[in-house]
C-alpha cells in the first residue's frame, strides 16, 4: 500500500554520493516531480556531485562536505532546523549518512528492507521498503519512490546545463565527424582497462572517421592515464582529462555518438544524455551497476571471476559480491570492445 495517496508537502533525499548512483538517484527524483509537481524536494548530497546537480529545476539542494565531519553535519541540523519533512527518502547504505539523518526532522524515514541495509542502516529508519529483488542501483531507488505513491513509469533525466557549458562542448567537437569519447578511469586502478588497449582502440576509431576525445577528472592519476594512452597512439586525439567542469564533461558527452568506460561516473552520465556506453565490468556486478540503457554493449568478466574468487554459483553470491585482482580487466580484449563498437557505430 502507498505511503501518501496524495502529495505530500514536503520531501528529503539523502543520497550523497557517488556521481553514478547520483545520476540514477535524479531520474527517481524527478519521476516524483511529474506526478506530485507540488511536493518541495530538498536533497542534501555530496560537495562534488553538487558540481554536476546543484541547478535540477525545483530541487533545494544542501551540500553536504563529508570532510568536514561532525561540524558539517551540525551544520545541516541548523540549516534545517526548522523544516519537518513529510518523509526522508535515505537512500544511502554508509555509516555517516545514516548519522546525519538523527538531525533531520521527518515523519517517516525510509530505507532499504533489513536484508540489503548494510552498516546497519535499518536502525536509523521508521519505514522499509519490501524490494529485496531488484538487480540494478536504479531500479532499487526507484522502489523508494513507489514505496511512496509514485506510479511505475520509465527512467528519463533532465540534468540543465548552460550556453557556456553547451558551446564549450562545441569548440571541441565541432567539425562533421561522430564524437568517440574514452572516459578511461574508474575510482580504483584495478578496475582501469590497460593504457595500451585503449589507444589501440582509440587508433581503430579514428581510423574509422571518429574524432576522439578523452575525458576524466583532474587527479593525478588519471591525468597520467590519459598521457599514457595519447602516448601509445598513432593516431590523434583530443586529451581533456583534468580540462573540465562536470558541467562541461556532460555537455561534451552529449555530443558523443558513444561512450567507452570501466564502471564509472561519466558512464551513467551517457545514460542520462542517451548517449550509448561500451562498458568495462571485471570487479563488480554489471546487473547492478552498469549504464542503464546500455544492457547489450557492456562487456563483463565479472561473472567468471567472482564465481572463481567465491567459489560458489552466482545466483548464491550477494546482491553486491566483488571480484578482485589487478589482473582482471586483461581478460577483456580489443577485438571485444572493437566488435561492440562496430556495432554501435552502425545505428
Amino acid at each position: 500500500m502507498a505511503l501518501f495517496t496524495t502529495a505530500p508537502k514536503s520531501i528529503c533525499i539523502l543520497r550523497l554520493s557517488a556521481i553514478g548512483d547520483v545520476c540514477h538517484a535524479v531520474a527517481a527524483i524527478q519521476a516524483i516531480q511529474k506526478q506530485w509537481p507540488t511536493t518541495q524536494i530538498t536533497w542534501i548530497m555530496g560537495k562534488i556531485e553538487a558540481q554536476l546537480l546543484h541547478d535540477l529545476p525545483g530541487v533545494n539542494v544542501i551540500v553536504f562536505d563529508k570532510s568536514t565531519g561532525f561540524s558539517g553535519m551540525r551544520a545541516i541540523w541548523k540549516q534545517l532546523a526548522d523544516q519537518h519533512f513529510d518523509a526522508l527518502l535515505h537512500m544511502q547504505l554508509a555509516l555517516r549518512a545514516s548519522v546525519l539523518t538523527l538531525g533531520i526532522k521527518a515523519k517517516y524515514k525510509i530505507g532499504f528492507n533489513r536484508k540489503r541495509a548494510k552498516e546497519a542502516q535499518w536502525l536509523f529508519t521508521n519505514k522499509k521498503i519490501g524490494d529485496t529483488s531488484s538487480t540494478h542501483v536504479l531500479d532499487s531507488f526507484f522502489e523508494f519512490v513507489y514505496f511512496l505513491g509514485i506510479d511505475k513509469t520509465t527512467p528519463s533525466w533532465n540534468i540543465p546545463l548552460s550556453e557556456d557549458d553547451l558551446n564549450f562542448a562545441k569548440t571541441v567537437t565541432d567539425n562533421d565527424k561522430p564524437i568517440f569519447v574514452i572516459s578511461p578511469a574508474a575510482s580504483k586502478d584495478e578496475r582501469n582497462w590497460l593504457s595500451e588497449r585503449y589507444a589501440e582502440v582509440a587508433d581503430y576509431a579514428v581510423k574509422q572517421g571518429f574524432k576522439v576525445i578523452l575525458c576524466g577528472s583532474p587527479a593525478p592519476r588519471e591525468v597520467k592515464l590519459g598521457d599514457d594512452i595519447t602516448r601509445l597512439m598513432n593516431e590523434k586525439a583530443n586529451n581533456l582529462i583534468g580540462k573540465t567542469s562536470l558541467k562541461q564533461l556532460t555537455a561534451v558527452i552529449k555530443q558523443a555518438k558513444l561512450l567507452l568506460a570501466p564502471d564509472s561516473g561519466p558512464a551513467h552520465i551517457a545514460t542520462t544524455q542517451g548517449v550509448p556506453v561500451i562498458g568495462l565490468y571485471g570487479h563488480s556486478n554489471p546487473n547492478r551497476t552498469r549504464p542503464y540503457l546500455s544492457q547489450k554493449s557492456v562487456i563483463s568478466v565479472y561473472e567468471k571471476h567472482v564465481q572463481e574468487q567465491h567459489n560458489k554459483a552466482l545466483s548464491e553470491l550477494p546482491w553486491s559480491a566483488r571480484a578482485k585482482g589487478d589482473h582482471i580487466m586483461a581478460d577483456i580484449s580489443v577485438k571485444q570492445v572493437i566488435d561492440v563498437f562496430n556495432k554501435i557505430a552502425k545505428d
